[in-house]
């Protein structure tokens, strides 16, 4: 009985790991789905995802909450598959109706994913809502203003504008580090979490 007991014991942990991966495997899939609307995110969510996780682990986040942001920071602007070709891809800067349109891929992004039964598409749902959010309460779409942001939307807000800013674009060349760091330092207390920004730059060998 004993060794039956320990063979059942073996067969639902593996069952439980094959779960766990093929839910792993699904959520990769539909990150990238933004990617095929907008090819310039293909590796920005992989890296999103990555800086997410290690501000997590500065934040001290436990090691499931680490997880469960790697996993759903790529989930940020899936939102934006519901913006319009000619806005999602135009190669100038955006006029001030365009970015209004532009700006309810948040609201978008929430809706599609906060009705989700996994808990990394409601982790999701949040991170697309808040991400935008700026620490003064200026950002969008709430105006939420401190630690009335989730802590999950402060940490990709800082590993999302870090990563657009280093990386090319139609409308822009990639930033330097050093002047990347250097505008997260100006915007530190304004637009990002101070206590973050710190972490991220204390991290940036790593980065």
């Amino acid at each position: 009985l004993e060794s039956r007991a320990k063979l059942l014991e073996s067969e639902v942990e593996k069952a439980t790991k094959d779960l766990i991966n093929r839910e792993h495997e699904t959520l990769s899939i539909l990150g990238k789905m933004a990617e095929y609307k907008d090819p310039e995110t293909a590796s920005h969510v992989s890296r999103v995802a990555h800086y997410s996780k290690l501000l997590a682990r500065e934040c001290k986040l436990d090691k499931t909450e680490q997880e469960l942001l790697f996993y759903a920071a790529p989930f940020h602007d899936l939102g934006k598959v519901g913006i319009e070709d000619k806005i999602l891809l135009k190669p100038g800067k955006l006029d001030d109706d365009e970015f209004n349109v532009m700006k309810t891929h948040a609201n978008i992004g929430y809706e599609i994913l906060k009705d989700s039964q996994s808990e990394y598409l409601q982790a999701g749902a949040i991170i697309a809502l808040s991400h935008h959010e700026k620490y003064d309460g200026s950002g969008y779409p709430n105006k939420l203003k401190g630690e009335e942001i989730h802590i999950f939307g402060r940490i990709v807000a800082i590993a999302d504008v870090f990563d657009a800013l280093t990386s090319h674009r139609p409308y822009k060349k990639a930033w330097s580090f050093e002047k990347a760091i250097d505008f997260l330092k100006e915007e530190s207390g304004k637009h990002f979490d101070p206590q973050i920004v710190g972490y991220f730059i204390n991290n940036i060998d790593e980065v």
